[in-house]
């Protein structure tokens, strides 16, 4: 996303808010709910100066009656409840000592708030320029992650890539971070964080990685994942950046898949939802993930391995065993997603400059590390 890509944050102000992020440093966010839902920071709070509906009157009378109507508008809206709202600004600086607050542009409203959290006798920082320049900070982040040393993981559905990324410190978990697998079978219990969110979090994660690490080490992905996008520089410098492919055999990654789809998710649902509506949930789950790749195998071979499916799911219902959904991975994975994947790494050969199995390459890129 680039749609605060203005002028560069200023140097001392770019430091202020590394610092911020790097320490988690607690936020309040003043902007309105809708706002919020649209785009957040990982430490940060919404503890808003004003609803969605007292924001929307404020704007309108702004654009008809110009900023004096529209500050008296916003006094006169939140009056009634504003000892309410300085409270629980209160309540979270005390339980936070360390919180700075923020609004939009780091104006109006977080001088406002300030100042009544200073009538009330609380003392609290404002980060300048507020949430767009913090979001800008971000953005800039990632377009230079880019630029960086960067290390793509490649290997067949099943190879542990997304696990070896979360072993290393210095792993950028695009796909963790997503709350996707970025296949058919990719979806989670809990939703997709939005876009801005998702970006966000990963401008955090590449700040902390530099800390000790020039190199970042990402799993080679598709541009998008689920219904989120890699930020575009970013994954533009993933295309061309050199990779390492882990090459597990079958039978390991038949066990790794079978526990990811199966096993883990029936506990997630089951968690979430309880046995009986986790159980359905799981159940559709699979028969939607092997629906979405239907037309690649075929109608006739869909409809045989969606057979084998609805056996493992009756065998695992009653026995609690996961052993059957075997038959029906092994299947996609020689029919389906290895011949993909070879296709689309012959693509890139020329990138490869290690290859082995997940432990050779784990420790091919821990001594690569800098």
């Amino acid at each position: 996303m680039s749609e605060l890509k203005v002028k560069q944050s200023d140097p001392q102000e770019q430091q202020l808010y590394r610092s911020l992020f790097l320490s988690k440093t607690p936020l309040i966010d003043l902007r309105a709910p809708v706002e919020f839902a649209q785009g957040a920071f990982p430490e940060s709070c919404n503890l808003p100066l004003m609803t969605d509906n007292e924001r929307e009157q404020v704007g309108t009378c702004y654009k008809k009656k110009g900023q004096e109507a529209a500050i008296a508008l916003g006094h006169q809206l939140v009056a009634s409840d504003i000892q309410n709202r300085i409270e629980k600004w209160a309540r979270f600086k005390e339980e936070n000592p360390t919180a700075w607050l923020y609004c939009f542009r780091g104006g109006l409203r977080s001088r406002l708030s300030a100042q009544f959290l200073k009538d009330n006798g609380v003392d609290i920082n404002i980060v300048p320029g507020g949430y767009k320049a913090l979001r800008r900070y971000l953005i800039e982040v990632n377009e230079q992650a880019a630029d960086k040393k960067l290390i793509i993981v490649g290997g067949n559905t099943g190879c542990g890539k997304t696990l070896l990324i979360q072993a290393l410190d210095n792993g950028l978990d695009i796909e963790g971070r997503a709350n996707h697998r970025g296949s058919s079978f990719g979806k989670q219990v809990t939703p997709q964080p939005r876009q801005i969110s998702y970006e966000n979090q990963l401008a955090v994660d590449i700040l902390h990685i530099s800390q000790h690490s020039n190199t970042l080490v990402i799993e080679d992905e598709s541009k998008a994942v689920g219904t989120l996008y890699v930020p575009p520089l970013l994954f533009a410098g993933m295309a061309r950046a050199p990779m390492v492919v882990i090459n597990d055999p079958l039978e390991i990654r038949l066990q790794r898949l079978c526990y990811e789809y199966c096993t883990l998710m029936t506990e997630k649902f089951s968690q979430a939802l309880g046995p009986e509506q986790g159980w359905l949930a799981y159940d559709q789950y699979l028969h939607n993930g092997l629906f979405g790749i239907r037309k690649r195998l075929g109608t006739e071979k869909f409809k045989v391995i969606n057979d084998v499916l609805d056996a493992a799911l009756k065998q695992q219902q009653s026995t609690g065993s996961v052993a059957g959904h075997l038959n029906w991975i092994a299947p996609i994975l020689s029919d389906y997603y290895d011949p993909m994947y070879q296709y689309q790494l012959g693509k890139k050969t020329g990138r490869v400059e290690f290859s082995g199995t997940y432990q050779e390459v784990k420790e091919w890129l821990t001594v690569n590390k800098k």
